[in-house]
């Protein structure tokens, strides 16, 4: 095989797009990079706006998007300290696919209230 590329199968153990895969199906992940969309956030408004997150799961989240590359985080030297999270080149080119996605959720979720209305119990 050398000289080849290495075959990219997200169903095998070791490919790279498995990680990424795995990154972007978790389901704090997508509503963060969505949440994001309109521009420049700070933790509080994404709080507020990703109901139910803990702070210290947003936290987490938000800091794998940055190690990531899809994410940035600045903190203006101001007091009290302001710190703002805003979407990468990368992390913009995330919301087409994850548009697609809640494009489906709306047009199907009615086919799955039996199912999700029992999760929740």
């Amino acid at each position: 095989m050398t000289g080849q590329q290495p075959r990219h199968d997200i169903y095998g153990l070791l490919c790279p797009g498995r990680a990424v895969f795995e990154l972007l199906v978790n389901k704090w992940t997508g509503l963060a990079i969505t949440a994001l969309a309109d521009g420049p956030r700070r933790f509080g408004e994404l709080r507020r706006t990703l109901e139910g997150v803990s702070p210290k799961v947003l936290t987490r989240t938000l800091r794998r998007l940055e190690e990531n590359s899809l994410v940035t985080r600045t903190v203006y030297a101001e007091v009290p300290p302001r710190v703002e999270y805003a979407l990468t080149d990368l992390g913009r080119g995330a919301l087409e696919p994850l548009a697609h996605l809640r494009t489906w959720i709306r047009a199907n979720t009615g086919r799955f209230a039996a199912e999700t209305s029992a999760v929740g119990e």
